[in-house]
């Protein structure tokens, strides 16, 4: 058995502690346009807003604010409010879940590439070991392999982390692949940890999966108001699970970490979810809008990305196949036309290689949108217009 190990830099934070604010056209960001207070108010009822208005702002219940908790599982087909525990972002959960979850004498399973913290934090706490994604020409470009999942099981396999629409591909496990990957895991007895943040913003709805805690026994759905809603401002986020024992667990962990939730974040995070049709149509229109605007980028720029559309979120992982390999180009792109996007060195894993030439790239932003693709545009002509693959 391999010692825990002791968890390493966030690497994708410590690229945007020094980037994110610094650069001028931030193209690489992983959540939807954000919302003023303003405007999320005008979407409330007048006695939500009167609430709001004579908030009081004391410690709140650890749960979570009962009314939130009510609405959180009415996004759900079979959850209660108790069946729901409130967090301070989703970032929370993938640290409690695995804290709480995992000992030493168990092994997790994660696919990569992935968010730092899906790995990072079970290997600091027992043996984890990684899944990679397939590419190829099926829909979306990338593909989980069941047979690969079914080999990596081990007796001791005690949870798998998943997380569809996938950051930073943009994939979707197709309905099909996920009864099976279910029986699987319940097969061998093993948690499945979904993380589901940017569910509600698939470029076609029809590929919208059932919720993991609706679906499986063992299932622990993640989500958060950050990425699909597009407020990570309010920094709420929950888990969603049919074990209420686990819940109580995680709660308890809960004490020593955010311990609550902010009042005024749960009361715009109630209004937000009760407006919720409205405010995912807007970013779906603006996914659709800025996604034809990105291919048509890349079309006109024929030899420089390896491109698939993603099936959902508002980040892709595309290749950039141009003549000084992607790590340059990100670096050059960023230093001489201000456009951040993340290098697919931001995505190193202790679990296996990453795809080389990769990057990063959000599409679910508006004006800032705009403006960094006009840059991008620009880059290109000046930089590859001599250039055909």
């Amino acid at each position: 058995m391999t010692a825990p190990r002791p968890m390493r830099n966030f690497g994708l934070e410590v690229f945007f502690s020094e980037w994110e604010f610094k650069a001028k056209h931030h193209m690489t960001a992983s959540d939807m346009e954000s919302l003023a207070v303003p405007d999320l108010l005008a979407m409330a009822s007048p006695q939500d807003r009167e609430a709001y208005k004579n908030l009081w702002l004391g410690y709140t219940q650890t749960w979570g604010l009962p009314e939130l908790r009510a609405e959180i599982a009415s996004t759900y087909e079979s959850m209660s409010d108790d069946n729901i525990l409130c967090l301070a972002g989703a970032g929370e959960g993938l640290y409690m879940v695995a804290k709480t979850l995992l000992t030493k004498d168990d092994h997790a399973i994660v696919p990569t590439p992935n968010y730092q913290s899906a790995e990072t934090v079970p290997l600091s706490v027992c043996e984890v070991t990684g899944l990679p994604m397939r590419q190829g020409n099926m829909k979306g470009g990338w593909a989980i392999d069941l047979d690969a999942l079914r080999d990596a099981i081990r007796p001791n396999t005690k949870l798998l982390s998943l997380n569809f629409p996938h950051n930073p591909t943009g994939m979707l496990i197709p309905k099909a692949d996920l009864e099976p990957l279910v029986e699987i895991c319940r097969e061998h007895d093993i948690w499945i940890l979904s993380d589901e943040v940017y569910r509600g913003v698939e470029l076609d709805p029809n590929d919208r999966l059932p919720q993991i805690a609706d679906i499986y026994e063992k299932g622990i759905s993640l989500n958060v108001m950050s990425k699909a809603y597009g407020l990570p401002g309010l920094r709420i986020g929950w888990i969603a699970s049919q074990n209420k024992a686990l819940l109580e667990q995680i709660e308890r962990y809960k004490h020593y970490l955010s311990i609550c939730n902010s009042a005024p974040s749960e009361h715009l995070a109630l209004i937000a979810l009760k407006a919720r049709d409205q405010i995912l149509g807007r970013n779906h229109a603006l996914l659709k809008r800025n996604i034809t605007a990105l291919e048509q980028l890349f079309a006109d720029s024929p030899g420089l990305i390896d491109w698939t559309r993603p099936l959902g979120g508002c980040v892709a992982f595309p290749r950039f196949t141009g003549p000084e390999g992607g790590e340059a180009f990100c670096r050059t792109l960023l230093e001489e036309s201000g456009v951040l996007l993340l290098p697919s060195s931001i995505y190193g894993s202790d679990l296996g290689e990453t795809p080389k030439d990769h990057f990063r790239i959000g599409f679910g932003r508006d004006k800032v949108f705009e403006d960094g693709l006009s840059a991008m545009r620009k880059h290109f002509e000046h930089h590859y217009s001599s250039y055909r693959a």
